[in-house]
């Protein structure tokens, strides 16, 4: 049976791996993370940052960063054949350090969660392989902190860069979720999300993006 995904969009921070890993647990759908899709550090031609205290660095935070047509053939296979080869990326090194295999082992729906995963909602609907699309949100400050606390433990950045970073992607917040409406994402908290998805059925169309 094919398998459909459920796009998990939203700010950074706002708890988009929270909700999928909820989710794994609830009803056992895998997870492919859209961030290992990020190009390496030192390819030519990456977007930089203009302005700001961060001016001159790689500007991960915009979509020519990100593989879009990688991402897109992996979900593309995933929901065909139930198996795709991903990337396993490094972020605090800004590079990809392997490749495995995700393999969905029969489940028919899965979670694809990213900063960037608004950018393949309208592709995946007019492909038929779309079950749902979420912006995930909470409070700015909320976002904020919890982005912070995980970069800093993760050793992401060095520290003033994420403190900076954090700041820029505060500001941008209602930028982003302008963006994931757009494309026909669902505003909804990680908790409201959570509840509707868990509600519905295999089948359950009701929820569809």
């Amino acid at each position: 049976m094919p398998a459909r995904v459920i796009v998990l969009a939203g700010p950074s921070g706002a708890g988009k791996s929270r909700l999928a890993e909820r989710m794994a647990r609830a009803r056992g759908w895998p997870t492919l993370r859209l961030d290992d899709f990020y190009r390496d550090g030192d390819e030519p031609g990456l977007p930089r940052i203009t302005t700001g205290s961060n001016a001159g660095l790689v500007d991960w935070d915009h979509p020519a960063t990100w593989h879009h047509e990688d991402a897109l053939a992996a979900l593309e296979s995933l929901c065909a054949h139930g198996f795709a080869d991903i990337p396993v990326y490094s972020i605090s090194e800004s590079r990809r350090t392997g490749s495995q295999r995700l393999d969905l082992r029969g489940a028919t729906h899965f979670c694809a969660e990213g900063i960037f995963a608004a950018e393949v909602v309208e592709e995946c609907r007019e492909r038929g392989i779309l079950a749902a699309a979420y912006c995930v949100t909470q409070h700015p400050g909320l976002t904020f902190w919890r982005r912070l606390t995980r970069d800093l433990r993760e050793h992401r950045k060095p520290p003033l860069v994420l403190l900076r970073r954090g700041i820029a992607l505060a500001r941008a917040q209602r930028q982003v979720v302008r963006r994931a409406v757009a494309v026909g994402c669902r505003v909804a908290t990680g908790d409201r999300a959570f509840a509707e998805l868990n509600a519905s059925t295999e089948d359950d169309h009701a929820v569809a993006g």
